[in-house]
């Protein structure tokens, strides 16, 4: 019955990725790559993401997303929708499909350069931008960028979705998500209350 149910739902997702990448076409948007036509269903033709099911993915490197296809490829990074989905992509298709997202432009952020402001009322940004040092905590711009911009390997989080930055914080936590250098990434969202990831999550996905 569990089999049946999961294909159809697989089923249900590649026509949903195929009639928006149809619908786009129609309506004169860049012509979308046959590996990228499912990935619309859930983050949108413009890589614009759709709550809950799938992230933004503009704005996000080239690098990044290529090599995050080949950690759910591996079982490195794990997510029931996304493993089998990632399965889908064989030859160059994350390649197109990494070109592809990359390309589309993000919302843009007055990018807040480290040192400019050295004292912080509010517990968040100075989390985010100093750290905490009493517990090995470093900034997280440190890694993403001026305000969580990102770049290469390192994620945008400016403009995210506060869910999806709060689930992938707890994936970390858990170790359903692995693949980062040293085990950098889990270090730091263990040592995170959980009134610390909520604040975090939302602190960069309201950042303009």
């Amino acid at each position: 019955m569990n089999i049946k149910i999961k294909t159809l739902a697989t089923g249900l997702t590649l026509l949903s990725g195929y009639a928006m990448a149809s619908v786009a076409l129609a309506a004169g948007a860049t012509a979308i790559p046959q590996a990228a036509q499912l990935c619309v269903s859930c983050h949108g033709v413009e890589g614009q993401g759709v709550e809950p099911l799938g992230p933004r993915l503009a704005g996000l490197s080239k690098q990044y997303i290529s090599t995050q296809l080949q950690h759910f490829q591996a079982g490195v990074r794990q997510n029931a929708t996304m493993m089998p989905m990632a399965m889908t992509l064989q030859g160059d298709g994350i390649e197109q499909v990494s070109s592809y997202f990359s390309a589309k432009p993000a919302n843009e952020v007055k990018p807040v350069i480290r040192g400019e402001q050295v004292v912080f009322n509010d517990d968040t940004a100075r989390l985010a931008y100093q750290g905490d040092w009493s517990r090995g905590l470093p900034a997280c711009v440190t890694c993403h960028g001026p305000s969580g911009l990102g770049g290469g390997l390192f994620p945008r989080l400016a403009g995210q979705q506060a869910s999806y930055i709060k689930t992938q914080l707890l994936a970390w936590q858990s170790g359903t998500r692995k693949g980062d250098v040293d085990g950098m990434m889990a270090n730091v969202a263990n040592k995170l209350t959980a009134a610390e990831v909520d604040a975090l999550a939302n602190y960069f996905a309201n950042l303009k």
